[in-house]
C-alpha cells in the first residue's frame, strides 16, 4: 500500500540529532527506498513553513522534488469539510489541513504515516487507514535486522 507521509514524520526524519535515528526516520527511509512514499501540497507547504535561511529552505525544497503530490480534487475539500464536521459531532478536533490529508488519503487509497496523536483518534470514526511502524515485539527477525543494520 502506497503509504502518504505525515509533516510530524518528515520533521523527525529530517532533523538533526536523535529524532533522525528514530523508528519513524528508519521507517520513513524504508518506505522512500521501496518506493512507497506519497506526498501532497499541504504537507510540502509545512515542512517548508518557517524555514529561515533560504539556502536551507532551498535544499529542503530540493530534498522533497522527487516526491510529486497527489491530486487534490474539488470532492476532497468537500469530504474534508464532512470529516471534519462528523469528527466535531464526536468531539474529535482538528486542523482543516489533518481533515484534508485524510481525505486525500481515503480518495487515493493511501495509509497515512503520521506521529502526530490526533490521527488515532480521527480513525475512531474515519474510515483512514495508519501506517504502523513494525514494533521490535512483532517485527519478523528479517525486520529487525533491517532496521537494526540502519540504525549502525
Amino acid at each position: 500500500m502506497r503509504v502518504l507521509v505525515d509533516t510530524s514524520v518528515w520533521s523527525l526524519a529530517l532533523r538533526r540529532g536523535k529524532g533522525s535515528n528514530g523508528m519513524e526516520a528508519t521507517e520513513l527511509r524504508r518506505l522512500v527506498a521501496d518506493h512507497l512514499v506519497e506526498m501532497a501540497g499541504p504537507i510540502r507547504q509545512e515542512i517548508l513553513s518557517g524555514v529561515r535561511e533560504s539556502s536551507q529552505f532551498e535544499r529542503l525544497a530540493r530534498h522533497l522534488e522527487p516526491f510529486p503530490d497527489a491530486t487534490i480534487e474539488t470532492e476532497d475539500y468537500v469530504t474534508a469539510a464532512k470529516f471534519f464536521n462528523l469528527c466535531r459531532t464526536k468531539r474529535i478536533q482538528g486542523s482543516n489541513t489533518d481533515f484534508l490529508i485524510c481525505a486525500v488519503a481515503v480518495r487515493h487509497g493511501f495509509a497515512i504515516f503520521t506521529a502526530d496523536k490526533d490521527f488515532p483518534r480521527f480513525a475512531s470514526c474515519l474510515p483512514i487507514v495508519l501506517h504502523q511502524v513494525p514494533s521490535a515485539r512483532r517485527a519478523t527477525r528479517k525486520e529487525r535486522l533491517r532496521y537494526e543494520e540502519k540504525r549502525e
